[in-house]
């Protein structure tokens, strides 16, 4: 299982964790090493009634950030202005500007 953290624009957002197959994650997070995705995005993907099974069970198996071992994901709801941060959708191609010294090292990015 895959652990993907939800995170939406609403002012009650929970930033809630939920557990993935690995089938299901390749659905929602389909590109090498993708680990951001906008719901917004998943209407253009390929295999739509696969994505909505997908998310579906996603929904019925929520876990408890203490027993959280690792993420592997993070989709946002209703935050597409992440976009000009997150250009290729991977944490560790995140422009430069919006990290400090430490994590650009731990990227390999300047």
């Amino acid at each position: 299982m895959k652990n993907i953290q939800i995170i939406d624009g609403a002012l009650n957002c929970t930033f809630s964790l939920f557990q993935a197959t690995d089938e299901e994650f390749a659905l929602l997070f389909p590109e090498p090493r993708q680990d951001i995705q906008y719901a917004e995005d998943l209407a253009y993907l390929p295999h739509q009634e696969r994505i909505t099974v997908a998310l579906n069970r996603l929904w019925e198996r929520p876990i408890r950030k203490q027993d959280v071992q690792g993420i592997r994901g993070t989709l946002f709801y209703q935050l597409e202005r992440y976009k000009a941060w997150y250009r290729e959708k991977r944490e560790d191609a995140v422009d430069p500007s919006a990290i400090n010294e430490a994590q650009r090292r731990l990227f390999g990015i300047s």
